[in-house]
């Protein structure tokens, strides 16, 4: 039997990059732990199977040392955090799995004759927050008079979502890698990215987090398009960040979602502080924690106040309960973008992409669910 001579320190490593134990894989791979001591070398397939139970790509192993892995972004999330030193194997290929569904996108919409989309790159951190929201706002229609045919703020959200995409911008939430449910994204790692592109701009919205926190996500990922800046985030309404880009793209987004002039003039500050939130949150169809936050930019609560008014809102949104999944193919169209669902899908039709290729970046295994996808779509 033909062994591969593979360094125990690459898989210690891998364990570690992927954090598991070795007690979690002893089932699957019962010569682990001979591995580990370097008693045995596992085979090839063995070592296959090690490499995708880790997530690990099998070229890694046949390094002497473990590589240095890092975002291909721009990041801004809050460094000095001791978990997010090492990028997760989730994250990592999330952006890598988004970036070839851009560099497709971009080659079709290429193919179709299409021009640079007017808005991304517009502005620049030395433009004043206000304009530089107005602008987004209305480049989208996402005006209050729009958010007041909805019922709730996430129906809001979703209409977000939907007028972003149709103005070109692909906006994918997903709380998983691909389709994988076992892999799911930890929005304390990252709440969000960007993919800035003058054709295929692309926003990920980490669907694991609360629906809250996606709200203010996109809005803040938009303003990263408008800077024409690729960017990987772990923004909250509440917290201040050290990063001027970052900062620029907190006001935008607060600003965008609740503007402050219109929030001044309806306020009431004689109104207990929770039934006003709600209210304001019914009006602008925000979330709760934007609304405090606004309340607080306008002096309606002091830092410390705020602090534990927002702890309260986001144990409450916390307590929520989660949906059951619903409708797969809804589902899918929100991880993948429906724009970029509907080109693959009629790109692939068409003969331009191979099918192996359409499934590939759609995250599925098979041709019935892909040509189910295409008829919800109605391409085919």
């Amino acid at each position: 039997m033909n062994r591969v001579n593979v360094k125990k320190e690459m898989l210690r490593w891998a364990l570690l990059r992927c954090n598991k134990s070795p007690t979690d894989l002893r089932k699957k791979l019962p010569k682990l732990d001979n591995w580990l001591s370097g008693q045995l070398s596992p085979t090839l397939k063995q070592l296959e199977s090690f490499a995708k139970a880790t997530y690990t790509p099998i070229g890694f192993f046949f390094l002497d040392t473990p590589p240095k892995e890092s975002v291909p972004i721009p990041d801004f999330r809050t460094l000095n955090r001791a978990d997010l030193v090492r990028p997760s194997p989730d994250l990592l290929d999330t952006i890598h799995l988004c970036q070839q569904r851009q560099e497709w996108y971009r080659d079709f919409e290429r193919s179709m004759g299409a021009g640079p989309l007017p808005f991304v790159g517009t502005s620049k951190l030395a433009d004043d927050t206000n304009i530089a929201a107005a602008d987004i706002r209305n480049t989208l229609g996402f005006n209050l008079e729009e958010r007041q045919h909805m019922r709730t703020w996430t129906d809001a959200l979703r209409r977000f979502i939907e007028l972003a995409d149709e103005q070109g911008i692909l906006v994918m939430v997903s709380g998983v890698v691909g389709n994988n449910t076992k892999r799911k994204l930890n929005p304390h790692e990252f709440r969000g990215f960007t993919l800035a592109d003058e054709l295929a701009p692309l926003i990920f919205v980490n669907g694991g987090d609360t629906k809250s926190a996606q709200m203010f996500t996109l809005a803040h990922e938009l303003a990263h398009i408008w800077l024409g800046q690729a960017a990987l985030s772990d923004t909250q309404a509440l917290e201040p960040s050290t990063h001027q880009i970052e900062s620029w793209c907190n006001q935008v987004a607060a600003e965008l979602l609740v503007p402050l002039n219109h929030l001044n003039r309806i306020y009431d500050r004689s109104n207990n502080l929770n039934d006003e939130i709600n209210r304001l949150a019914r009006y602008f169809k925000a979330s709760t924690l934007v609304i405090l936050r606004r309340i607080y930019d306008v002096g309606g609560v002091t830092r410390d106040e705020l602090g534990k008014a927002y702890e309260n809102q986001l144990a409450h949104l916390m307590a929520l309960p989660k949906g059951s999944g619903g409708n797969f193919y809804l589902t899918q169209t929100a991880r993948v973008s429906k724009r970029f669902a509907r080109a693959l899908v009629i790109s692939t039709l068409e003969g331009q992409t191979l099918h192996r290729d359409a499934l590939r970046m759609l995250s599925i295994s098979k041709m019935t669910t892909f040509n189910a996808l295409g008829q919800r779509l109605g391409v085919m």
